[in-house]
């Protein structure tokens, strides 16, 4: 007897009924990045369709998000000042912190989520206080959280450290506690690879390092039992969500993770891989919409709850119209 698989597949209805994962746009995160200055919406030169913000023109991406029933932002601040350690990232009165002070005036309902990380503050572009040329763990972690304590002051929902310090989660989650921010969560960059697809977004954050990579702290790309270790600490340190940065490459290392763990995990469809996408539309080489909403599938099918994605905004408009 043969085996028909086939009978499943044979109309749309019967594809429909049988599905497995579906997208909608309760699975998207979309990253905003917020500049100082005014009247400012000004394209990213990698990262095509994305832009720079400025305070007073925020009303408009905000207004779109939420018309395309999108939950959350994640937000990435530029400023105008760097120095050695970063000091404008605790700045009660940062680029970030006025960005979400003004999103909560302009909605009730979006969640919003910081980045906490140094990199794009500091003069050197590291995501940690140098020791001469070595970034200096537990130092950096005083300064991790001053930025998430200033950013739950301005009223995030939710606090993101990037950095891959040791000991950062837990050290987090001790401030916020202390300070009566019990509510603010943490979504831990647990397993953050020391990846080439981040380089679209180094030039969109100005934060690229100045000298040396980040393979202290970043992980080697040929490890996957430590990817599970990362995630471990940090679920026990305290984490409620956990992130595998990037995404497309990194699939086994979602789909083991869900496999382990009970809490929300959050793929990163990181800029790299949304820069390779727009540059093959361009080119006429592939489907864009069909090839992007494939991706997002295929990251949904190996765990991921919900995804940050520069995707978000189009790939909401696409799931509207099938």
């Amino acid at each position: 007897m043969i085996k028909r698989g086939r009978r499943l597949r044979i109309n749309s209805a019967i594809r429909d009924l049988v599905r497995e994962n579906q997208l909608n746009t309760n699975d998207f995160i979309f990253p905003i990045f917020v500049v100082e200055g005014e009247n400012i919406k000004e394209e990213i030169n990698s990262m095509e369709g994305n832009y720079h913000w400025s305070i007073d023109r925020l009303h408009e991406i905000i207004e779109e998000v939420e018309s395309l029933n999108i939950k959350g932002v994640i937000l990435f601040g530029l400023p105008k000042h760097k120095d050695e350690c970063g000091s404008e990232s605790f700045n009660n009165d940062g680029i970030v912190q006025k960005a979400v002070k003004k999103i909560k005036e302009l909605s009730n309902n979006l969640y919003i989520i910081t980045d906490v990380c140094m990199c794009q503050y500091t003069s050197h572009g590291h995501c940690g206080i140098l020791d001469e040329l070595n970034i200096d763990n537990d130092k950096t972690l005083e300064i991790l959280g001053k930025i998430a304590l200033s950013h739950a002051r301005a009223g995030a929902h939710m606090v993101a450290p990037s950095d891959m310090m040791d000991g950062r989660v837990a050290y987090i989650r001790n401030i916020l506690d202390e300070n009566k921010y019990e509510n603010v969560a943490i979504m831990s960059y647990s397993a953050k690879y020391s990846s080439y697809f981040y380089g679209p977004f180094r030039e969109a954050a100005h934060s690229a390092p100045q000298f040396g990579d980040r393979k202290t702290y970043q992980m080697d790309p040929a490890n996957s039992e430590e990817a599970l270790r990362e995630i471990e600490w940090d679920i026990n340190e305290g984490a409620d969500i956990i992130m595998v940065k990037p995404a497309l490459s990194y699939l086994d290392i979602i789909r083991r993770a869900k496999d382990k763990i009970n809490v929300p995990i959050c793929a990163y469809n990181v800029s790299g891989e949304y820069a390779m996408v727009k540059a093959g539309a361009k080119m006429g080489l592939i489907d864009e919409k069909g090839i992007v909403l494939e991706m997002l599938l295929s990251m949904k099918r190996a765990g991921a709850d919900f995804i940050i994605t520069y995707h978000a905004l189009e790939a909401a408009k696409w799931l509207k119209e099938n």
